[in-house]
């Protein structure tokens, strides 16, 4: 059975390297992944208010076998609990949805700073991490001038950002600030959407040279830079493929070979104008 291995964040607390993305899943559809994933040595599982699925996460890790603490939970608040304490009640009702006493990580999902409320929220995020009721809290989907404000502004530096992001969208200005500051950065969406990120050249060359799949050459990719990865699958064997991706290295040519491909397919999200 192969476990991620674990980066240590700002925090102090742990987290492992690879983790299970549980959007678009459904509360009944993700509790057999999530059991199949534990088994297959899956500990870091990440679910989020917006995906409506918190209870089955909360089921599955229940029915895993597990015990509670040798699971990793990460779950993010969208822009319902920005502002005015509102997380206070958002983290109760995510952790009443979960049927755990504590999350790992808890991010805020979105900047939305049109509503200018990042901020005010991160000091809430700060007393639920000093309460217990999250070990470590972060960030996703947020800017380096978003995280700016935040330290500027507040006490804490978020341990994690979580941000769309791989080869095609590299986030170099996120990927350096965060690095400055001692923020881990965590990929969404690290294999891309559709198939095209796949199919590149530079990639197929590769996962040939390693006898590994494409998506296996992508993630090395992520682990080679020493980012967090959290693909999404609900089947087996592409979920046990994921996870075995900590056995072989990549030379430093192959990895800015695929680093190349940053830009072929847009700019990705904006986070200046989208999210909620």
């Amino acid at each position: 059975m192969v476990t991620a291995p674990l980066l240590t964040l700002s925090s102090g607390h742990t987290i492992p390297q690879l983790g299970l993305g549980t959007w678009p899943l459904t509360d009944e559809s993700v509790v057999p992944v999530i059991v199949a994933a534990v088994e297959l040595g899956y500990r870091h599982i990440d679910t989020a208010f917006k995906y409506g699925n918190e209870t089955g996460v909360g089921d599955g890790v229940r029915s895993c076998g597990l015990p509670r603490d040798q699971l990793f939970i990460t779950t993010k608040l969208d822009g319902t609990y920005q502002g005015d304490d509102r997380a206070l009640r958002g983290i109760s009702d995510s952790l009443g949805r979960l049927g755990t006493d504590y999350v790992d990580l808890l991010l805020i999902h979105w900047p939305c700073p049109e509503e200018d409320l990042f901020v005010s929220t991160w000091k809430t995020f700060e007393h639920i991490m000093a309460s217990g009721l999250a070990r470590s809290i972060g960030v996703s989907n947020f800017k380096a001038s978003h995280l700016e404000r935040l330290r500027q502004e507040t006490d804490v530096i978020p341990a994690v950002n979580q941000i769309q992001l791989n080869p095609y969208i590299a986030r170099i200005e996120e990927r350096r600030y965060d690095a400055t500051h001692g923020i881990a950065t965590t990929s969404w969406s690290p294999l891309g959407q559709g198939n095209s990120l796949l199919a590149e050249s530079v990639i197929v060359a590769l996962a040939e040279k390693y006898h590994k799949t494409t998506a296996q050459i992508v993630l090395r990719w992520h682990v080679e830079l020493g980012l967090i990865a959290i693909p999404k699958s609900a089947n087996v064997g592409r979920l046990q493929q994921n996870l075995d991706v900590f056995e072989f290295v990549l030379e430093f040519a192959e990895v800015a070979a695929i680093s190349a491909l940053d830009g072929s397919q847009g700019a990705g999200v904006d986070s200046d104008f989208e999210g909620h």
